[in-house]
């Protein structure tokens, strides 16, 4: 391709960059090093530049940084958590699937630079390349702007997947408060429904735990299997409270 096309891929995706930017309400200075962020190797490749001009350094470094922001705000969210729930559940927010999530929440894999034949063979959807794009993207600016910014940018797009309850199943609080009350020689633990409300589409349950014959806590859900597990993990941090 010729050095007039790459001038006119270089300017849209400075365009669609400020304009990206401006929606998530995040400053940028280096516009360059974004470009870095979201350039190819195969865009690169097209246009013989140098061979370090691509993602793949920032993609390095945006992973480590990802790791840091999420391991803390995890490390403050559930603070009666052990480092083995925490891990398994930074790996589920810092993987491939989750981060192709995030990019195409803000539509960030429509400014990935490519080249020609990526292009054709749907590149801008290939989940790998998309994770490598956002994890660049987050890179390049913590460089930029700084941890801060970072975390800013989290608390948009990726905090609210644990807020909303998308890891559900990579905590088992049920598992947790059985275990802490047979430690505690508290007695049996027993589950009830006690209310099933909503359309069928959009049922919302409420479920109580009960300590031998005492109803500790309750918890809702989308499911009769998510509200015991909110009830557990409610039951889970009022005894430990108790205990401390």
């Amino acid at each position: 391709m010729t050095n007039q096309k790459k001038k006119e891929m270089v300017q849209t995706f400075q365009n669609k960059f400020a304009k990206k930017m401006q929606e998530l309400n995040l400053d940028f200075n280096q516009v360059d090093l974004y470009q870095q962020a979201f350039s190819h190797s195969s865009f690169i490749n097209d246009f013989n530049m140098n061979r370090l001009d691509h993602n793949e350094r920032l993609e390095f470094l945006g992973d480590a940084v990802l790791e840091l922001t999420v391991s803390r705000y995890l490390f403050d969210k559930y603070p009666e958590l052990p480092e083995g729930n925490l891990t398994k559940m930074r790996a589920t927010i810092v993987c491939e699937p989750s981060l192709v999530i995030f990019a195409k929440k803000i539509q960030l894999n429509d400014l990935i630079l490519l080249g020609k034949g990526e292009e054709k063979t749907g590149g801008r959807t290939r989940p790998s390349l998309v994770s490598d794009a956002f994890e660049a993207f987050v890179g390049a600016l913590y460089l930029d702007q700084g941890l801060d910014a970072v975390w800013k940018f989290s608390e948009q797009i990726i905090f609210p997947y644990v807020e909303d309850d998308e890891l559900d199943g990579v905590v088992d609080f049920k598992t947790q408060f059985q275990e802490f009350v047979h430690r505690q020689n508290k007695g049996d633990v027993t589950y009830r429904l006690i209310n099933e409300e909503g359309p069928a589409h959009h049922r919302l349950f409420t479920s109580e735990v009960i300590l031998e014959d005492d109803a500790v806590a309750e918890g809702k859900g989308k499911t009769k299997k998510e509200s015991e597990q909110k009830a557990a993990e409610r039951a889970y941090k009022i005894l430990k409270n108790k205990n401390m």
